[in-house]
């Protein structure tokens, strides 16, 4: 998967919008105005997608692949950037940590301002 697939797929999911808060070389992706996932634009850095996770997953996802690591300027709690390239996951895969990254998000937004989303 390369970061346009990436951004296509964000894109797919209900109610995503996409804006670039942070200048011409970073490109986030919002759920009820509320970030989750980052695309970074700028040369080396845009082999990588930086999402949201359940701490616990995402420590699971970094003790098993070198290609998930914390993610680089963000809380590395929640935050993890996924190396699109790595040889370890497929496209599936990256998928499915997208839309939990979407619903971890969408979840934690305000009851009524998640049933207008629904």
């Amino acid at each position: 998967m390369d970061i346009e697939q990436a951004r296509i797929y964000a894109l797919s999911l209900p109610y995503a919008t996409e804006d670039m808060p942070f200048g011409d070389d970073y490109v986030v992706f919002r759920i009820g105005g509320k970030i989750f996932m980052a695309l970074p634009l700028d040369g080396l850095l845009a082999t990588r997608l930086t999402i949201k996770l359940p701490p616990e997953l995402g420590q699971e996802l970094r003790e098993r692949y070198d290609g998930v690591r914390p993610a680089w300027h963000w809380n590395k709690k929640h935050w993890n950037d996924i190396m699109l390239q790595h040889s370890d996951f497929t496209d599936n895969q990256i998928k499915q940590w997208i839309t939990i990254s979407y619903t971890t998000v969408r979840d934690k937004l305000p009851g009524t301002l998640r049933a207008t989303l629904q």
